[in-house]
């Protein structure tokens, strides 16, 4: 295939880094709702994790400035070790160039903050220096400001990275309904983080298929208190 980018995505053709998913990095978004672009983030870690797809989580200045990872993204990989840095620019970063070669695919889904510093310039480093592909998910990533995240993703698109939604990547590697190993997993997801989407799913579930209702678990009932 003369353009690889045609190519969809499959859980065989392309590895996944979170960079800099940390809550001092967060406070400073201001492109979207920051439970929003949390809610994606871990949406597209669980996606991650149900297609087996490659994962590296990277961080900056953890101790010093930035905190640590979301625990709800620990949560989706309790085994992963977190490569540490100190360049804003993960491509700098001789560990994370190793992780990234020894998963053996071109085709990178990127979500990380802030999109104009620590996305735009591993994007651009990853296909000039590395040869990859980079699909950056935008609602899973955030800037300091709509104009920083928009021109920002303006830039890469404009040198060739493609601009993907958490959701289109999940369903990207789902595919087919028949593919009954990940379906009721991909539902499951879809109902936590999907919003209205999940809201249907459990609608046709209980009202078309006629499923048991059921009440929410602990978990989910506390989740669903509004903070004071």
């Amino acid at each position: 295939m003369n353009n690889p980018k045609l190519e969809v995505l499959t859980p065989q053709n392309c590895q996944i880094i979170f960079i800099d998913q940390q809550p001092q990095m967060a406070f400073g978004v201001q492109s979207m709702d920051r439970q929003a672009l949390k809610n994606n983030v871990v949406g597209l870690a669980k996606a991650a994790k149900i297609f087996n797809i490659p994962t590296t989580i990277t961080t900056v200045e953890s101790e010093s400035f930035s905190g640590f990872t979301y625990p709800e993204l620990l949560d989706v990989f309790p085994d992963k070790e977190v490569l540490e840095r100190t360049s804003m620019n993960s491509w700098d970063d001789q560990k994370v160039r190793d992780a990234l070669k020894a998963n053996n695919r071109k085709k990178v889904v990127v979500s990380g903050l802030w999109t104009e510093v620590c996305n735009n310039t591993f994007a651009l480093c990853a296909m000039a220096d590395g040869g990859y592909e980079i699909y950056m998910v935008a609602d899973a990533s955030g800037g300091t400001s709509k104009e920083a995240h928009d021109y920002a993703m303006q830039r890469m698109i404009q040198a060739g990275v493609v601009p993907m939604t958490w959701q289109q990547v999940l369903l990207e590697w789902q595919r087919d309904w028949a593919h009954r190993d990940t379906y009721d997993a991909v539902m499951a997801l879809v109902k936590e983080h999907s919003g209205a989407y999940g809201m249907g799913v459990d609608y046709a579930y209980t009202m078309v298929h006629k499923a048991a209702q059921r009440t929410a678990t602990k978990h989910e009932a506390l989740a669903a208190v509004p903070a004071r």
